[in-house]
C-alpha cells in the first residue's frame, strides 16, 4: 500500500520543464538589446546586463544550494520564481531602456531568482531518477533552452510585444508570467520517499559512477573539481558570449556581404530565436540520454573540442543566410549540452546525493565565463572585431577538451592530501574505458 501512495516520478519532469521555461529568460535577452541601443545603449552595457546576470545566477546558486534541506525543494523554487518575477517588473518601471534599473532588474534581482530556483529540478531529478542521470538531467533543463525560442518570439514576431506595447509593459508582463509558472511546476517538486528506488535498479557502489559522496569542501581540495571547472567555464562562456552576439555580429556580416539591414535583421533574428534555440534545447535532451551510454567524460571531451572548431567556422559562416542558419544550430546544440553533462559528470565524480549541495560549485565556474566571455565580445565588438572574440572562445574550447580529458575518479583519501602534480598525472587517463 505504501508502494501507492509515492508519487509518479514523470510528475517531477513536467513540473522541471515548467520550471525550467522560465529560468530560460535569460537566454531571451538577445530580443531586448536592439531596442536598448536604439534608446542610446552601447553594445557593452547590453553585455554587462547579461554577465551581471549570468554571475548573479551562478553565485546565489552556491546559497541555494546549502538551503536546499534547510527549505525544501518546492519552498526554494517558489522563491526563485518570485524573485525573477519581481526583477522583470523593477526593469520595466520608468520607460524600461534606464540602464541602472535594467541592470538592477534583469541582471542582478533577476539573475538571482533563477540561481534560487535552478538548482532545485536537478536535485530533485536525479533524486527520482538515479538509474538514468544523463536523460533526466537533460529533459529537466530542455526547457531552459526551449524557453528562450518562445519568450523571444513572444516579444519578437509572434507576439510583437515590444512593437505593440512597450519594451517595458513587456518587461512587466514577463515577470508575472514567470512567477506564476514558477508556482505551478513548484508543486511537483519534492524528494521521493526515504530509501526509495526505482524498481530493478542497484544503487552504484564505485566511485566515478556516483557512489561515493563528497562533501563541497571535499570537492574542492580535489584537482578533478577545477578541471571540470575550467572545462565548464570556457564552454560555457564561449556559448553565452555567442548568444550575446548572435543578432550583433551577424546583422554587421550580412549587410558587409550586400543584405540590407532590415533583412539581415529578420535573419540574424531567426538564426538566434529559431536555430539557435531550438538546437539548444535538443542538444540536452539528446546529449544527456546519449551520455549515459557513452561516458559523461568521453560526451563532455568531444562537446567542448567539436565546439572550438564550430566557433572558428562561425566567422566565415555568419555572412552567408543558411550558413549562418547551420553555424547557430550547431553552436546551439554544442552549448545545451553544458547543462545536461555537467551536473550529471558532478554527481558521478561526487556523488549523487550531494548533487545539490556540489553543483552549485562547479556552477561557480559558469559564472566566470558568463562575465569574462560576453563582455569580451561586446568589448571587441565596439572595436569592430567580432571575429577575434569568436577566435578566442574557439582555443579556449580546445583548452577545456583537454582539461576534462585528463579526468579521473577522485576519492576521499585524495580529497584529504595536498594536491600533486606527478601524483595526479601518475593517475590521469585520456578516456573513460567505459561509460559512466
Amino acid at each position: 500500500m505504501a508502494e501507492e501512495r509515492v508519487m509518479n516520478r514523470w510528475r517531477v519532469v513536467i513540473g522541471a520543464v515548467l520550471i525550467q521555461l522560465c529560468l530560460g529568460a535569460i537566454y531571451a535577452w538577445s530580443v531586448f538589446t536592439p531596442t536598448l541601443q536604439d534608446a542610446g545603449w552601447s553594445k557593452l552595457q547590453t553585455q554587462i546586463v547579461f554577465s551581471v546576470g549570468l554571475a548573479s545566477f551562478a553565485l546565489v546558486m552556491v546559497y541555494a544550494g546549502r538551503r536546499l534541506k534547510v527549505w525544501g525543494p518546492r519552498n526554494l523554487a517558489v522563491a526563485g520564481g518570485v524573485t525573477l518575477g519581481i526583477g522583470y517588473v523593477i526593469a520595466g518601471l520608468g520607460s524600461g531602456t534606464n540602464f541602472w534599473l535594467v541592470l538592477l532588474g534583469v541582471g542582478i534581482i533577476g539573475g538571482a531568482g533563477i540561481g534560487l530556483a535552478y538548482v532545485v529540478p536537478i536535485a530533485v531529478g536525479m533524486r527520482w531518477f538515479p538509474d538514468k542521470k544523463g536523460m533526466i538531467t537533460g529533459m529537466a533543463v530542455a526547457g531552459f533552452g526551449f524557453g528562450a525560442l518562445g519568450w523571444v518570439k513572444l516579444a519578437g514576431s509572434w507576439g510583437s510585444l515590444i512593437d505593440n506595447l512597450g519594451i517595458n509593459d513587456t518587461f512587466i508582463i514577463y515577470g508575472i508570467a514567470f512567477a506564476v509558472l514558477v508556482l505551478v511546476g513548484s508543486s511537483a517538486m519534492k524528494m521521493p520517499p526515504e530509501g526509495w528506488l526505482p524498481a530493478g535498479f542497484t544503487p552504484p557502489e564505485k566511485v566515478g559512477e556516483g557512489g561515493e559522496n563528497f562533501t563541497p569542501k571535499e570537492m574542492l581540495r580535489t584537482p578533478q573539481f577545477h578541471l571540470i571547472s575550467l572545462t565548464f567555464a570556457v564552454s560555457a562562456g564561449a556559448g553565452l558570449m555567442a548568444i550575446g552576439l548572435m543578432k550583433l555580429y551577424p546583422i554587421e556580416a550580412l549587410t558587409d556581404n550586400g543584405v540590407r539591414l532590415e533583412d539581415a535583421d529578420a535573419i540574424a533574428g531567426t538564426a538566434m530565436a529559431v536555430f539557435f534555440s531550438l538546437a539548444n534545447g535538443i542538444g540536452r535532451l539528446a546529449w544527456g540520454a546519449m551520455s549515459d551510454r557513452l561516458g559523461r567524460k568521453n560526451s563532455v571531451v568531444i562537446m567542448a573540442a567539436s565546439q572550438g572548431v564550430l566557433l572558428f567556422l562561425f566567422i566565415p559562416m555568419a555572412g552567408t543566410e543558411w550558413l549562418l542558419y547551420l553555424g547557430a544550430a550547431l553552436i546551439g546544440f554544442n552549448f545545451g549540452v553544458n547543462f545536461a553533462l555537467f551536473p550529471a559528470l558532478t554527481a558521478d565524480e561526487f556523488g549523487n546525493e550531494a548533487v545539490g549541495q556540489n553543483y552549485p560549485w562547479v556552477f561557480l565556474s559558469y559564472g566566470a565565463g558568463g562575465i569574462i566571455f560576453p563582455i569580451l565580445g561586446g568589448w571587441l565588438g565596439d572595436l569592430g572585431n567580432f571575429p577575434l572574440a569568436f577566435s578566442i572562445c574557439g582555443i579556449a574550447c580546445v583548452v577545456g577538451a583537454v582539461a576534462t580529458a585528463v579526468v579521473f575518479p577522485p576519492s576521499h583519501e585524495e580529497a584529504s592530501k595536498p594536491f600533486s602534480v606527478h601524483g595526479f598525472l601518475h593517475n590521469a587517463h585520456f578516456f573513460d574505458h567505459e561509460p559512466a
